[in-house]
């Protein structure tokens, strides 16, 4: 059973239960795939709820690593889930959300975005450019 204080989620893919996880070094392999430069900018691009499907593969693929699956995403491409196209979407929300978006930080990445725009702004010594 997967534990969601760990970000684990569990997912029933080509009919077997798959237990999910992005770890530190699943997300690493996300910020690279997509081009991020850290997991601020990678949880900000998922925001906006707008995933392809070979972005999906990439999200579960990471995920199945990450709990120690050895899948490609290619391998993860061929795969069905419950529910078809919605049900891939399930898995990567429920994933997305059990690492980025757990009430208690949500709170903690606003803040934290909000003192490095804040201290981005702040120069060195007044009135220097």
């Amino acid at each position: 059973m997967a534990n969601p204080r760990r970000g684990e989620i569990d997912a029933n893919l080509n009919g077997t239960s798959y237990r999910l996880c992005l770890t530190l070094g699943a997300l690493a392999e996300l910020e690279a795939t997509f081009g991020d430069e850290d997991m601020l900018a990678l949880a900000m691009r998922f925001e906006n709820g707008r995933i392809s499907a070979r972005d999906a593969a990439r999200i579960i693929g990471a995920g199945l690593r990450g709990a120690g699956y050895d899948i490609a995403d290619t391998d993860v491409a061929r795969m069905r889930a419950d529910g078809g196209a919605a049900g891939f979407i399930d898995v990567v929300a429920r994933l997305l959300s059990a690492t980025f978006a757990a009430d208690e930080r949500a709170g903690k990445v606003e803040k934290v975005e909000a003192r490095r725009v804040e201290a981005e702004s702040h120069r060195p010594f007044p009135g220097t450019t």
